[in-house]
C-alpha cells in the first residue's frame, strides 16, 4: 500500500492516490470522486478500466470514469420528486434532467481517506443539506477492497439527518481485451435479468417494464455486445434484476473477446445499468497512452432503478433518519487459463 499526491484541483485541494494490491490484481485508487484510476490483473498486459495518467485529464475530459456517483446515480425526470407529500427540485444538469448527482456530485468533489491497508481503503464525504438540491445531509464511506481470487470489493454506506434520497453506483468503463484501443462490441455478456426498462429520448424510463425475450436486451444467454456488424449497440439501460435490494448476487458475466479474461460483477443492488460507451472521442491519453474512441469501455453500474423517486412501483432509493444504506458489488476477474 502506498499514498502519494496525485494533483490539485481548480480550488487548491490536494489529490491522492492510494494504491492497493492483493489477490493477483492491483488498483489505484485517487481521493477525487472516489475514482478507480487503474486496475491491473497480474497476467494481463493491459489495463482492464478506463482512466487517466494525469490528474487535470480527470477535470477536462473524463465522462464520469471510475467515479462513485450520486447522491442519486442515472435520472430523476425534471430532476423533481416528492418525500413525504414535501416537493423538492434539484439540479437539472443533463436535458433538462437530473443526473448522478449534479454537476456538482459525488463524483466531483475530493473525498478523505479513512483508514487504509496494504489491501483496501476507505474513503468518506460529508455531502452537506441542500447540495445540488437534495434534502438532509449525508455521510457516505467507500471501502475499495482487493481479494483472493481477482475481486474488487465496492462497499458503500451512508446515513442522513432528514429522510432523503440516497443511491450511489460505481461508475468504472472496462474493457478486458486491450485497455481500450479497440471497442468492447465483440465482448460476450451475460445478464441475469427478464426485464428491462425502456427509454425516451433523454433516456428517461417510460414507466413500462418490458420483458428482454426476443429483444435486443436479451443477455440470458452468452451473446456479444454487438448482434450483428451493424448493430450500433445504444445501450443505456437499466436491467431488472430483483424488486429489491437483497443478498449478493451474480448479475452478470462478461469475456474479452480477444483475451478471454472474464469478469463477474456480483450486486446486493436490484438494477445494473448497462452503458455501452458510446460517448465522443476523447482528445487525449489515457492510461498506457492509449487514446479512446467511443465504445472503448463499458459500464455495468449497480444501483437503484432510474427514476424511481417518481415511478411508486420501481424499487425505491429513500433513506430515512435511523437507518444506513449499505450497497456491496463485486468485479471478479480471472484469466482464461483460471476459467
Amino acid at each position: 500500500m502506498s499514498v502519494e499526491a496525485f494533483g490539485t484541483t481548480r480550488e487548491g485541494d490536494t489529490v491522492q492516490r492510494v494504491t492497493i494490491s492483493g489477490g493477483g490484481l492491483t488498483a489505484r485508487i485517487i481521493t477525487y470522486g472516489a475514482v478507480v484510476q487503474d486496475l491491473r490483473l497480474g497476467g494481463h498486459p493491459a489495463p482492464l478500466i478506463l482512466g487517466f495518467e494525469r490528474f487535470e485529464d480527470y477535470l477536462d475530459h473524463s465522462v464520469f470514469f471510475g467515479a462513485i456517483v450520486g447522491r442519486y446515480a442515472n435520472r430523476i425526470a425534471n430532476g423533481r420528486f416528492a418525500i413525504d407529500g414535501e416537493r423538492f427540485q434539484v439540479e437539472t444538469n443533463d436535458r433538462g434532467h437530473h443526473l448522478h448527482g449534479g454537476s456538482n456530485g459525488l463524483y466531483n468533489r475530493v473525498w478523505s481517506i479513512a483508514e487504509t491497508g496494504a489491501d483496501f481503503v476507505t474513503l468518506a464525504i460529508h455531502d452537506p443539506s441542500g447540495a445540488m438540491g437534495f434534502p438532509g445531509a449525508l455521510d457516505i464511506s467507500c471501502t475499495y477492497r482487493v481479494k483472493a481470487s481477482g475481486t474488487l470489493s465496492v462497499e458503500l454506506s451512508a446515513t442522513c439527518d432528514r429522510p432523503t434520497l440516497c443511491n450511489l453506483a460505481q461508475h468504472a468503463f472496462f474493457n478486458l481485451d486491450d485497455g481500450g484501443r479497440g471497442t468492447i462490441l465483440d465482448h460476450r455478456m451475460t445478464i441475469a435479468a427478464e426485464a428491462y426498462l425502456p427509454i425516451d429520448d433523454d433516456c428517461i424510463p417510460t414507466g413500462d417494464v418490458l420483458p428482454v425475450q426476443g429483444t435486443p436486451f436479451d443477455f440470458v444467454m452468452p451473446r456479444t455486445i454487438r448482434r450483428t456488424r451493424d448493430d450500433e449497440a445504444l445501450y443505456d439501460h437499466n436491467f431488472c434484476l430483483t424488486a429489491a435490494r437483497g443478498p449478493l448476487r451474480r448479475a452478470a458475466w462478461v469475456q474479452g473477446g480477444q483475451s478471454g479474461v472474464e469478469m463477474e460483477v456480483w450486486t446486493t443492488e436490484p438494477g445494473l445499468q448497462f452503458f455501452a460507451g458510446q460517448i465522443p472521442d476523447r482528445s487525449v491519453a489515457g492510461l498506457d497512452g492509449i487514446t479512446y474512441k467511443s465504445r472503448a469501455g463499458f459500464c455495468l453500474e449497480p444501483q437503484i432503478w432510474p427514476d424511481s423517486p417518481n415511478r411508486p412501483y420501481f424499487p425505491q432509493a429513500v433513506l430515512r433518519t435511523g437507518e444506513e444504506y449499505r450497497q456491496m458489488s463485486e468485479f471478479r476477474f480471472r484469466l482464461p487459463q483460471d476459467a
